[in-house]
């Protein structure tokens, strides 16, 4: 059994900056990740990182517009704490060696993005998580981080029962060996990220499988906010690949097949900046009536000229001449909305404490703590890691340090159980089985299509079928590979129970909400219900049952008259 204070599973921005703070404080601090940290979805974020550090901003300004952005389900207590805390939490990462873009005059560059009523997004040209990220790996090798790569997360382990119950640390499967390590710690830290890759069309990395969020669940601390799934307006047509906000922060157009401009209908004032919620709405209601073109409209940025792309688009060039043919000094790149974000996660307070499992705490996209609501802003997510890696990392020092110094007892009993789960995987026949990726195709395929932009009961409904029909069929699922070292067919086998438990989550929740708000469009209820809906859905899992129930948790708000409920117009 491997031994530490802090344990965090993930090693993205949320967890490098939680890490940082324990290895600091003197704490046994490890991370485990499933991929080398330098692999970490993180680092495919491009266009910046809000924070109102020009002397003319005001963070009370970017509270104002996350809590509109929201759709008024953001947690108030939360966004505040973010948004006070965000220019120091980027001027750590600026004195931390992190090579932002800079102005003429020496300070930060920041560039607008959508929702907000000022350029508040610093970045590093368009790779700004890429940089974030390795100034951070750097911190966690310079101040013995124990790092263990290449490690999957299997299951949280639990002490105790009832109010005494305490997360205890958890079992990993060492992938280049195959054998499954004990870990116990006093404090357990999930920042494993989304699960975007629970739809066929997404920006996501392979590994966004929302692993550290199913096991929380199974642990028994719930979700929170799960049928909020953010589509990203500008997916390339035929990947999903990700083209940055940045580039409509720039001045790119967004124009349909006959070449005009269109969000001036759905977005007068902002246009190709309001919300990406609304934009993905107009996009998709253009494409619906016509004027697209094979499923896409088109983002122009030709006018921005060749030396302002090479200089501040250079990865964005790449892509869409490595990916659509296109190089977008000379035409127009194909775009369309595809799934970018998962708003919802682990249930937790202000300060990244689980609700309901003491010594469990979440950070980042594997969280609801809940500061995007119903819908994120762009930029505020790669803010999430590093303001609540910090705020979060504190308070897990803290705990160890206080109400949480006694180590809880870990048993063998749940290595055992996970020795057996495998087992039992490696040894399902091939004859009357199913193929894992015959099943994940059918069930991302069902999400992409019925549980996306729109939605109606009708295509919940099927969405929900095609939930169960996978939860039945992982049930008889085999793999090909019997092997122990690196076996991926093993791992992805794995991943895919993580996602039909949170599909299960998500369109249970989406069926529940019978109300519009933020991503959440429901076309036969319209308008937005703050009597009925103004609140969380919680996803529980139900383990005698084996399956998910839903409660709800009020939003905490603050007292702010600007927070007040009103009709969101960009």
């Amino acid at each position: 059994m491997k031994e530490h204070d802090i344990l965090i599973i993930g090693a993205g921005l949320a967890g490098l900056r939680a890490a940082f703070e324990g290895v600091t404080a003197g704490l046994s601090t490890a991370v485990i990740s499933k991929i080398h940290p330098l692999r970490s979805h993180s680092c495919a974020a491009q266009g910046g990182v809000n924070a109102a550090i020009n002397p003319k901003d005001d963070w009370h300004d970017h509270a104002f517009d996350t809590v509109k952005g929201a759709d008024y389900i953001g947690d108030q207590d939360s966004i505040d704490m973010m948004c006070e805390e965000a220019p120091q939490a980027v001027l750590d990462l600026d004195a931390m060696g992190c090579p932002f873009s800079r102005e003429e005059d020496g300070t930060i560059a920041q560039r607008a993005f959508g929702g907000q009523n000022f350029p508040r997004t610093a970045y590093a040209a368009d790779r700004t998580g890429h940089a974030m990220l390795h100034t951070l790996w750097e911190q966690a090798i310079k101040n013995g981080v124990f790092v263990y790569d290449e490690y999957y997360l299997l299951d949280i382990t639990t002490s105790g029962t009832g109010k005494s119950k305490r997360a205890s640390g958890c079992i990993a499967m060492d992938i280049k060996t195959g054998k499954l390590h004990q870990f116990n710690a006093k404090a357990v830290v999930i920042a494993t990220g989304g699960f975007g890759r629970l739809f066929a069309s997404n920006t996501n990395a392979m590994t966004c499988t929302g692993d550290g969020v199913a096991a929380a669940m199974r642990a028994g601390a719930p979700g929170a906010d799960l049928e909020m799934v953010q589509f990203h307006p500008t997916g390339l047509r035929s990947t999903g690949i990700l083209i940055s906000e940045g580039v409509r922060g720039e001045g790119a157009y967004l124009i349909g097949k006959d070449g005009k401009r269109f969000m001036s209908k759905y977005a007068p004032n902002k246009l190709e900046l309001a919300s990406r919620d609304v934009v993905s709405r107009a996009e998709m209601t253009e494409i619906m009536n016509g004027n697209g073109v094979d499923g896409a409209v088109f983002l122009d940025v030709r006018h921005l000229g060749r030396d302002l792309i090479l200089e501040r688009l250079p990865q964005i060039r790449q892509l869409s001449i490595d990916f659509e043919g296109v190089d977008p000094i000379d035409e127009p790149i194909p775009v369309r909305p595809t799934c970018h974000y998962t708003m919802g996660g682990i249930r937790t307070d202000k300060y990244g404490q689980s609700i309901s499992l003491k010594g469990l705490f979440a950070a980042g996209e594997a969280a609801c703590v809940s500061v995007h609501g119903g819908n994120r802003l762009g930029a505020n997510s790669l803010l999430e890691t590093i303001v609540f890696g910090k705020i979060t990392g504190k308070e897990v020092v803290r705990f160890t340090k206080e109400e949480g110094k006694e180590r809880p007892h870990s048993s063998t009993k749940d290595l055992s159980a996970q020795q057996k789960r495998i087992a039992t995987l490696k040894a399902q026949p091939k004859q009357g089985g199913k193929r894992q990726a015959d099943i994940r195709e059918s069930l991302t395929d069902a999400m992409n299509e019925d549980c996306s932009v729109f939605r109606d009961e009708p295509r919940l409904t099927k969405a929900m079928k095609a939930v169960l029909k996978a939860k039945k069929d992982i049930k008889k699922m085999y793999i090909d590979d019997k092997e122990d070292a690196f076996n991926t067919d093993l791992v992805t086998a794995l991943e895919l129970e993580n996602l039909v438990l949170l599909g299960e989550a998500t369109v249970k929740s989406a069926l529940e909400r019978k109300e519009s708000r933020g991503a959440h469009t429901r076309e036969e209820f319209p308008d937005r219900d703050d009597e009925n809906w103004m609140v969380h859905i919680t996803a529980h899992w139900d383990k005698d049952k084996e399956e998910v129930t839903l409660g709800r948790d009020p939003v905490r708000t603050v007292d702010n008259p600007k927070y007040a409920p009103q009709e969101r117009k960009y």
